[in-house]
């Protein structure tokens, strides 16, 4: 689908303030973005609306004018500058996002509940549909169930307003993209306000003949018919026609030497016109909020997620002789996986609790917090697979199959998973004299996981939390926490028995320096210990085949730090090393650097008393990691690479003129290269121009 012929252009909200520090002008022409204050309330950690200076634990908050301000064009991308990740591990990939926390693949929430059950079965999540991005690290079992053990991305959805207000924007950028965005909401009536945000995208990408061309639209109401209670419907439905970004290509041609020189970044290994990554998302969200006066609050959501996707592909034989997997002697021909799979998935959610607020004292304050929740979804993938010859330096494109539009033949089933968990919670957050905060958590989850019609598998884990922040002296709050997950995992291993759930454990200390409300610092470490984790199975020829290892270590330092300084300057900075091993390898995990680093700023500087200028740039530093298989022993290094971004808008009035770019010099790097035999492409500069009218 091409959506869009002519010339539209789009932008989102760049530029409102987020949060007020002290220092930000009064004017209210003036333009500026505000990094979030230390007495934001955040959600995510505790399911209860507590401030970040209260929570024992790092909280990253990023809200959609930062995010968008930064360039970001997907939920990976909202992550660049925040401690503790790597972003994007895999590069640039219009299939899924991606993020390595604390070296471990964090799980993606929205609005509280789960919802990406399965690789290539469903489409992106749409950035423009949320007001923030909220990262927890570390286990989240006790509130979120099944979680990974680095953290969760948790996507916050935007609702009606009962005051009206919206935004016109158009967009042109890199790769002929052309975008057109709208965002309207305000009252419906004295009880009811509606929304509806959408999004039509017509662009190519950096890998030639993949387009990613999008038409979203979300629609939700908000019922008020009492100040106390709050009913919000949101709607979506999306349909994605793209491709893979991510190409596969062999090592032996990219990282290391080819006598017939380097593969292109661009390059294209498949069929133009038959490999596609085409999509088509429904959603329906249920939030029921009610407020018993002061003293408790009863909180219901429900989500129905209905996913269909056809993802046909090609790529390299890279894995029969990583070191060498060409078929002559001039290093040229090459074997050529089709793949081929139609997916169908359906999603239910639901997450109920009940918050009672009370004093065991005049000095001791509770919040307790009681829930159950409950998650099912069922992945049906119909595949076809085939094998080619080609020539990779000079792809014969006329001379591959197309299977007559289809899939391979024959067709087979590729996976039939049903997946359901219940869970129940109890949590009690504790405040002693409104400086010393305590948070105790347990819950108990109830699982069961059924594939390829064999039997039922029956899993239950108990796990609790326990944390303590206080402000010792004013400014500086020590903390301490010891967190548990688990996370049942579908299909099996290369032996064919089921996998069993992954758990872990994590201790973690810390400080939060507050000296103002508008300046958090935080430094913290960690030590995580998993169990259960599947990785690749070496013993066998097939390079997908996996066994579960007995257990792996992650530790480190993380430093983060958020300051909104006189003259509208304000400032992001992080840092973080991060030791993930699997235990008696001495070998750090594929693809996890060991260090990151950025730095954000931006200056807001007036013009008039109707215009003003905002500037905003910034620098990210990605570390070597090292990659090791039987064909490499002693690994495969993918180098550091180092990326500037860079903001500059203009705001008169309603309106908005920005330009966007990140990795600004275009620097040509990979993000992962792995000794299994294959290389994945960084990002190739992006540059976007955004025109937007805002009332």
């Amino acid at each position: 689908m091409r959506v869009l012929k002519s010339a539209f252009l789009c932008a989102g909200a760049l530029v409102p303030v987020a949060a007020h520090a002290e220092n930000a002008s009064a004017d209210a022409e003036q333009r500026v973005i505000v990094v979030t204050g230390a007495r934001e309330e955040t959600t995510t950690a505790t399911k209860t609306d507590t401030p970040i200076l209260e929570t024992p634990q790092p909280i990253t908050v990023i809200d959609d004018e930062l995010f968008l301000a930064q360039g970001a064009v997907s939920v990976g991308d909202t992550l660049n500058y925040v401690s503790g990740v790597t972003a994007n591990p895999y590069g640039p990939d219009s299939r899924v996002d991606g993020a390595f926390v604390r070296g471990i693949n964090a799980l993606q929430f929205r609005d509280g509940m789960r919802d990406i059950f399965s690789f290539y079965a469903s489409i992106r999540a749409d950035l423009y549909n949320f007001d923030q991005v909220e990262l927890v690290r570390g286990p989240a079992s006790v509130l979120f169930g099944q979680g990974a053990l680095g953290g969760i991305v948790n996507l916050v959805s935007k609702r009606p307003e009962f005051e009206s207000e919206g935004e016109i924007s158009m967009r042109y950028g890199s790769f002929d993209r052309k975008e057109a965005l709208v965002d309207l909401t305000g009252p419906l009536g004295d009880a009811v306000a509606g929304r509806i945000v959408a999004r039509v995208r017509d662009s190519d990408t950096q890998t030639d003949f993949v387009p990613d061309d999008r038409v979203m639209v979300s629609p939700s109401i908000t019922f008020r018919p009492s100040p106390d209670t709050d009913f919000t419907l949101i709607g979506l439905y999306q349909e994605d026609d793209g491709g893979s970004t991510s190409q596969f290509l062999p090592l032996v041609g990219t990282i290391l030497p080819n006598p017939n020189g380097r593969l292109p970044n661009d390059l294209f290994v498949g069929k133009p016109g038959w490999d596609r990554y085409d999509g088509r998302l429904l959603q329906g969200t249920a939030l029921f909020e009610h407020r018993f006066g002061d003293t408790a609050r009863l909180n219901l959501k429900a989500r129905y997620i209905d996913s269909d996707l056809t993802y046909f592909t090609h790529y390299p034989d890279n894995y029969t002789n990583p070191a060498n997997p060409f078929l002559d002697a001039d290093q040229r021909i090459m074997g050529l996986y089709v793949d081929g799979s139609i997916a169908r998935m359906e999603i239910f959610s639901t997450d109920n609790n009940v918050e009672f607020d009370f004093n065991t004292g005049s000095e001791v304050k509770h919040s307790v917090l009681a829930g159950v929740d409950y998650s099912f979804n069922s992945v049906r993938k119909t595949g076809g697979f085939a094998y080619e010859t080609f020539d990779i330096y000079d792809i014969d494109y006329a001379a591959l199959s197309d299977y007559g539009g289809g899939l391979p033949t024959p067709t087979y089933v590729a996976e039939d998973v049903d997946q359901d968990q219940v869970g129940v919670y109890l949590q009690d957050q504790i405040r002693f004299f409104d400086r010393f905060s305590v948070v105790l958590g347990a819950r108990r989850d109830w699982t069961s996981a059924q594939s390829m019609g064999g039997p039922t598998r029956y899993d239950a884990a108990t796990t609790f939390r326990a944390g303590i922040i206080g402000e010792v002296v004013r400014g500086v709050s020590p903390f301490f926490s010891y967190t548990e997950s688990f996370e049942p995992i579908a299909g099996t291993a290369s032996d064919g028995s089921a996998f069993i759930p992954k758990a872990g454990h994590q201790f973690e200390a810390g400080v939060k320096f507050h000296p103002a409300d508008s300046i958090l610092l935080t430094v913290t470490g960690y030590r995580i210990r998993e169990t259960n984790r599947p990785v690749s199975d070496d013993t066998t020829p097939d390079p997908f085949d996996q066994v579960q290892l007995g257990s792996l270590t992650s530790k480190g330092i993380e430093f983060e730090g958020t300051a909104a300084l006189p003259g509208d300057l304000n400032v992001i900075a992080a840092a973080s090393y991060n030791e993930a091993e699997l235990d008696g390898t001495g070998r750090q995990l594929d693809n996890v650097p060991k260090f990151n680093a950025s730095l954000w700023a931006t200056k807001g500087i007036p013009l008039g008393p109707d215009t003003s200028l905002l500037l905003g740039g910034g620098v990210r530093h990605v570390g070597a990691n090292r990659s090791y298989g039987p064909a490499f022993p002693d690994g495969i290094v993918t180098p550091a690479f180092t990326l500037v971004d860079a903001l500059a808008e203009v705001a008169y009035a309603n309106w908005s003129l920005a330009l966007n770019a990140t990795n600004l010099f275009d620097k040509r790097y990979y993000s992962a290269c792995l000794a299994r035999g294959d290389c994945f492409m960084g990002s190739e500069r992006n540059i976007m121009g955004t025109v937007s009218y805002r009332f």
